[in-house]
């Protein structure tokens, strides 16, 4: 029966669980296929996480020196923006391509969250930033964000936010 489903590209595989994250292969397919949409520009794409973000809560605004002051539309042209922009899609780029390494995505993000938690950011904020990341995928993807990607992602997200929010309860 394998040999017959994997004719027509499904494989039994596919529907796995992974007990690390909490995904099927076929789910980590999905997301990592349309984390390639975002990931032709990440500058833009985390330009427009980071603009979102901050136009929904512009008090966190103030915790960037480098930007602080800046008004959040002009945000996007300021270079000191981009490079951060920039860095939280590596950051996102490591829980993607790590899917498959469920160690390595766990050790990259317990780094990150030890890094923020230690600048004083709250447990609260990292979720305010994954429901508007969540909102940006939403967009950019537009009518590929079927009911089975918003899954994927929304499992994807939770496992990656998971371990950041273990951090901040130890």
């Amino acid at each position: 029966m394998g040999t017959f489903l994997r004719w027509f590209g499904i494989s039994s595989d596919d529907n796995r669980i992974d007990q690390a994250t909490g995904l099927t292969e076929k789910q980590k397919k999905l997301v990592q296929n349309t984390w390639a949409v975002i990931r032709k520009n990440e500058v833009a794409s985390g330009v427009a996480v980071m603009s979102a973000f901050f136009k929904k809560y512009p008090e966190y605004q103030q915790y960037f020196n480098a930007f602080k002051d800046i008004p959040v539309n002009e945000l996007p042209d300021n270079k000191r923006f981009q490079a951060h922009c920039a860095s939280v899609i590596t950051a996102l780029n490591n829980v993607i391509d790590s899917l498959h390494d469920p160690g390595l995505m766990e050790a990259s993000l317990i780094g990150l969250a030890e890094r923020h938690k230690k600048r004083g950011q709250t447990k609260e904020e990292f979720q305010n930033l994954k429901d508007v990341v969540f909102e940006v995928l939403r967009q950019a993807l537009g009518k590929q964000f079927t009911p089975e990607v918003a899954e994927a992602w929304n499992k994807t997200l939770d496992a990656a936010f998971t371990k950041i929010y273990q951090v901040y309860s130890s």
